[in-house]
């Protein structure tokens, strides 16, 4: 173990600017990819951002169907199909058949 830390030692005697330099870049190099602003990070908030706006579209589409929903609610035709649709309901007599997608 000696040995080893003789050699490094000797090796930062004999060319202090080449270790600097190497030091320095290695921490720059730490810096791009580990900082808040960093590399990786980057990366992660670029796909969080992806995934929040696939909601963010899947949101929107909700809100234009239930202001559909809302616009068409006093046709009393609306209100049998939302009854029928949503709550299952059916008239004395029919027959439900219930139909789902997998």
């Amino acid at each position: 173990m000696k040995k080893i830390i003789d050699r490094i030692w000797e090796y930062i005697r004999l060319n202090p600017k080449k270790f600097f330099f190497q030091v320095a870049f290695i921490l720059f190099l730490l810096w791009i990819f580990f900082d808040d602003y960093g590399v990786l990070k980057r990366i992660h908030m670029e796909a969080e951002y992806r995934t929040l706006l696939e909601q963010d579209k899947i949101e929107q589409k909700k809100i234009l169907d239930n202001e559909l929903r809302i616009q068409h609610a006093h046709e009393p035709d609306s209100i049998e199909k939302a009854a029928r649709e949503k709550y299952n309901y059916r008239k004395p007599g029919e027959t439900l058949f219930i139909i789902r997608p997998h």
